[in-house]
């Protein structure tokens, strides 16, 4: 049942949450619950998505938002070492969401994950480009299936007039990240190796070259923002993201300020893979249609992250290649 805030015109809400103990996951549903809304959080241990009658357990309570967070993927070089897995793998967990969606809850806005690696290379990264083109080959196969999953939603909007909104993520980074031994996205990377480099005196070895650009948004920004456009808009993509890009070398300059290590002990390995040259979402529509879109500079999101570092000693955590 649906409870009233105190707060004027706000009502609180039934919400699910899939990939709800995952990095975006972990950040949104507290998010949720401290707001009053009534959550319910799916992950591997009591649903597996890849089977359509995992979700039947849920079917009874009425939803009125569905976040679709779930994904098969990992960071690094993985995308590019199971290609064909993830191609499979996310397309029966996407198949699978949004069919039992339109069949148990089409009520609900179904509000679900895009990702930048969709994007072809060399494209403007605008929300019209999304389905054009091919991704880059190293992304391919992940990048589709969440293509898939938009053109799913399309074809529900068409078909039986359900509601959605689709939300293209940068790479995001802050507290409280998954410290299970997979290995870690580049700004955790950075920071990992960078403070061992300070604390232990080891090696610090970045792949490629260092001039690589990438866009990383701290996951508090990207949750705040996501929230604000579920409330307003459906039947759309948005790219949340910061607008700027920096290369792996001034990332590595930041961190090395804020940990005490020098940037010029660092070296490049330019035989291991490094992925796109260039990626940055163009978020001219989100600006429009967000007023105040707020978001915190990177140094204090870095600086934020290292503490929790610390914090958790997440530097001794083994990775595995």
């Amino acid at each position: 049942m649906k409870r009233l805030c105190h707060c004027k015109g706000v009502k609180y809400m039934n919400i699910l949450v899939s990939g709800a103990s995952g990095f975006m996951g972990s950040h949104l549903c507290p998010f949720l619950t401290g707001l009053g809304h009534d959550l319910t959080g799916l992950d591997s241990k009591n649903c597996d998505l890849t089977r359509p009658e995992s979700l039947e357990r849920f079917r009874g309570r009425p939803y009125d938002l569905i976040f679709h967070l779930a994904a098969w993927t990992r960071a690094g070089d993985f995308c590019m070492r199971h290609p064909a897995e993830q191609w499979v793998i996310n397309q029966r967990l996407n198949t699978n969401m949004v069919d039992w969606w339109q069949k148990a809850q089409p009520q609900a806005k179904f509000v679900f994950i895009g990702t930048s690696s969709a994007y072809a290379p060399g494209s403007d990264l605008k929300e019209a480009d999304y389905m054009a083109g091919v991704p880059h080959e190293s992304l391919r196969g992940y990048g589709m299936s969440k293509r898939m999953l938009l053109e799913g939603a399309y074809a529900m909007s068409s078909q039986y007039g359900l509601k959605w909104l689709c939300a293209v993520s940068s790479a995001l980074y802050g507290r409280g990240y998954h410290l299970d031994g997979r290995q870690m996205n580049f700004v955790f990377d950075l920071i990992r190796k960078i403070i061992r480099g300070r604390e232990y005196g080891e090696k610090v070895i970045l792949w490629g070259d260092g001039f690589q650009k990438r866009e990383a948004m701290l996951v508090d920004d990207f949750i705040n923002n996501l929230w604000r456009l579920t409330q307003n808009h459906e039947n759309e993509i948005f790219n949340i993201g910061t607008g700027a890009q920096y290369s792996i070398r001034d990332f590595a300059a930041v961190i090395c300020e804020l940990v005490g290590y020098d940037p010029l002990a660092i070296e490049y390995d330019v035989s291991r893979y490094s992925g796109a040259a260039s990626k940055c979402l163009n978020i001219d529509k989100i600006l429009k249609n967000l007023p105040e879109y707020r978001l915190t500079p990177l140094k204090e999101g870095l600086a934020r992250t290292i503490e929790w570092f610390y914090e958790r000693r997440a530097f001794n955590i083994e990775i595995a290649g």
